[in-house]
């Protein structure tokens, strides 16, 4: 391999596969621990669990707190017969995992309003990258030689990292570019593959997308979304604002924040691009004797069949996360789904409007469960995110003036 790649050593090929920032080639532990019997071990893990502080996140950029029902924490995650990342192959076997898997895809297409969704993917960058991904597919399959593809500025700055990677390593296979800018400043022409948007945004803002989506279609390119599935129960759906792929994370229906996951992404996409969809699809068939079976469907698509001409390189879930949200929906049904996303805008709404009375400087008025405020220094800035964090509530600092 490192022949194949030019390459004189592994630690030369660890330096150009991992980033500067968490490389440590020279890393050494300071402490060797020593075996422990199962009562120490319960111990240490123990002291090491109480240093952590437990302080309540409002940090937000797709992770939120979420409550599990005690069914599902009971039933569910706490019982290893769901515990598996993977879509099973033995569909004869398989058939509840299979059920519950068509259930979040069935979840998933109802928020979105697009005819086709995968069985979850890894996270929300990475969903990102594969939407990234249909682009090129799709801009390839109708013979075009390369493009640029626009990108909202507010998307989630962790998403907007892991697309640059993606983009960045396919310039040598299909010449794209990536344009980060303000969706009013968007140029679209005929070189535009696609777009990428988020709504609701980094910022908090809600708006309707239906008339930039109408521009990129026009000269022949996706549009594509990310979103909240929160947000979905009460909005118009992705699909209705003409968008041809949307993606989000599906953490706030049931999974703990984890200190940051695992999570299942969802994945969408409209009818034509069926055969550019990343990941596993679960699929409902009938057996033998005519009766109703789940099975893996379309794997064609996948690199256990195709190799080098995959749609793309994900062969893989998040199943025991996916399923937990699926059954958060089922649990609380529609109504239920409705009142808790009603209730997060209502205190949103609550904070905004207090701000509002006391004049701090809002700048987003329409808002689903974020709100940005500036304050009148920098010094009141630090001053108040201080004394929060001293309370245990974490905001998310936007810049030197702006707090979230």
């Amino acid at each position: 391999m490192l022949d194949a790649l030019s390459l004189g050593s592994l630690d030369e090929l660890v330096e150009r596969a991992i980033p500067a920032d968490i490389l440590a080639l020279d890393f050494k532990p300071t402490k060797v621990l020593t075996g422990f019997t199962e009562e120490q071990l319960l111990k240490e893990i123990e002291e090491i669990i109480n240093a952590n502080k437990n302080v309540r996140s409002f940090i937000g950029l797709g992770f939120y707190s979420s409550y599990t029902p005690a069914v599902i924490q009971r039933h569910i995650l706490e019982n290893p017969g769901w515990y598996t990342p993977y879509t099973p192959y033995q569909a004869e076997i398989s058939q509840g995992r299979l059920e519950a898997l068509f259930i979040f895809q069935t979840l998933v297409k109802e928020l979105t309003g697009l005819p086709i969704a995968n069985a979850s993917l890894l996270d929300e960058g990475s969903a990102a990258a594969e939407a990234f991904q249909v682009i090129i597919n799709y801009a390839a399959k109708k013979k075009k030689k390369g493009g640029k593809v626009l990108v909202s500025k507010n998307i989630f700055p962790t998403t907007l990292s892991v697309l640059k990677t993606r983009a960045n390593a396919l310039k040598d296979v299909f010449p794209v570019d990536l344009i980060v800018q303000d969706i009013e400043k968007f140029c679209i022409d005929e070189e535009t593959l696609g777009a990428i948007i988020q709504c609701p945004d980094s910022y908090g803002n809600v708006f309707s997308y239906s008339d930039l989506a109408k521009e990129v279609k026009d000269v022949g390119g996706l549009f594509c979304t990310a979103t909240d599935p929160m947000w979905l129960v009460l909005s118009k759906s992705p699909a209705q604002l003409g968008a041809d792929i949307a993606f989000g994370s599906m953490q706030r229906f049931g999974l703990p924040l984890g200190f940051g996951g695992p999570h299942p992404a969802f994945f969408a996409v409209a009818e034509e691009l069926k055969r550019l969809l990343p990941g596993r699809l679960v699929g409902l068939s009938r057996d033998r004797l005519g009766n109703k079976a789940f099975r893996l469907a379309l794997q064609t698509r996948e690199q256990h069949i195709r190799r080098e001409k995959a749609t793309s390189n994900i062969c893989t879930a998040q199943v025991l996360p996916a399923v937990i949200s699926a059954m958060y929906a089922v649990y609380y049904g529609f109504e239920g789904l409705k009142e808790i996303a009603s209730n997060i805008h209502f205190w949103a709404s609550t904070f905004y409007t207090v701000l509002k009375e006391n004049g701090i400087q809002l700048l987003a008025d329409s808002f689903f469960d974020t709100v940005v405020f500036r304050a009148p220094s920098e010094h009141k800035v630090e001053k108040i995110f201080t004394e929060l964090t001293k309370r245990g509530f974490y905001l998310r600092r936007v810049n030197s003036s702006t707090l979230a």
